[in-house]
């Protein structure tokens, strides 16, 4: 029933999206994803807090941009505070969802709100929008495909915490590379790299070295996967990927499968994720029916995660590391106390 819970809400939000050609139409298929893998049972609860994160975060993030855009430390200073927040409420599994929901969302309105092009108010205004659509489409699934042998418990994501100390290594950890990614992509032109600094959170949720290294290698390889279904895809379509109902046919056949991976344990769920994320991010900005494909935004799309995976990752061990050396000496006096 999970399987076909998860395709169906992702499947119904590609349909909206297409229907009503929003922009980031993306956003209504990884949404239901998201929280249908998460829950084993509808929560008003739950998607409020999500809709709330999600409008409380585009809110502030714009209003920094805007107030403090020509104040370049003021500015850093006040997203500092905010990433900082973020990576303490994502230590907490009752906050865990709040904290990466502010990371993830902060950091992109953050980037596209820097470059004058891009209408930030839209994009905002659209991914509200596709948050209160996103609980209409998760109810809908959750009645239609009800889980009949769950007590109705929502999956809680924890990281590994020991000590105080620890604590604080992992809090540090997460903020210095959620800030190192605000100034690469503040100073860079890398408003198409939206995908890059997705995994660069992704890579971070785990707060530690260890866990950030299990899933970088299942982000290259759940995008290799999902770039590979949406080439076959359009190669399969041919000539007639301009025909709405079939894109939508042939892309919901191919999103089964990774669907399905996310009932089958916490690490082929992630493949499946990021296969998802992979698939339908080309095809729902990138793909212009009769004037403009996806085999270009698709290789980009795996070349820009690969080199951002790999840099993530050697940001994470220095800063790790650096971490370590820094906090040993609080560590010793701990013991000989």
């Amino acid at each position: 029933m999970k399987t076909l819970r998860i395709w169906f809400g992702c499947s119904m939000g590609l349909a909206l999206s297409m229907v009503f050609d929003w922009s980031y139409g993306f956003f209504a298929i990884m949404l239901p994803l998201f929280i249908l893998g998460k829950m084993e049972r509808f929560s008003l609860a739950a998607n409020i807090l999500v809709l709330v994160s999600v409008v409380w975060t585009t809110i502030l993030a714009t209003i920094l941009v805007q107030m403090f855009q020509f104040h370049p430390v003021i500015l850093s200073v006040a997203v500092g505070l905010m990433m900082l927040v973020n990576c303490i409420a994502m230590m907490k599994p009752s906050t865990y969802l709040f904290g990466f929901i502010g990371l993830f969302v902060g950091s992109v309105v953050l980037s596209f709100a820097s470059y004058d092009f891009i209408d930030i108010e839209d994009f905002n205004i659209n991914l509200w929008v596709t948050t209160v659509v996103n609980i209409g489409v998760c109810a809908l699934a959750y009645w239609l495909f009800p889980e009949r042998n769950s007590l109705g418990a929502a999956s809680q994501v924890s990281t590994p915490v020991k000590k105080d100390i620890d604590y604080i290594a992992q809090v540090a950890l997460g903020w210095v590379v959620a800030m190192a990614a605000f100034f690469v992509f503040q100073v860079a032109d890398l408003y198409d790299s939206l995908s890059a600094l997705a995994s660069i959170i992704i890579l971070l949720t785990p707060m530690t070295l260890a866990g950030s290294m299990g899933v970088a290698k299942i982000r290259i390889i759940g995008t290799g996967l999902g770039c590979l279904a949406g080439a076959l895809v359009q190669l399969i379509l041919g000539k007639w990927f301009g025909n709405g109902v079939l894109l939508w046919l042939a892309l919901t056949i191919a999103m089964g499968w990774f669907c399905h991976w996310q009932t089958k344990g916490q690490i082929k769920s992630a493949i499946g994720f990021s296969a998802m994320s992979a698939l339908t991010v080309p095809m729902t900005t990138s793909l212009v029916p009769e004037q403009q494909d996806a085999f270009f935004s698709i290789l980009y799309r795996f070349s820009s995660i690969f080199v951002a995976v790999a840099l993530t990752v050697m940001v994470i061990w220095v800063a790790h590391h650096c971490i370590r050396e820094c906090l040993l000496p609080a560590k010793s006096l701990t013991h000989s106390n």
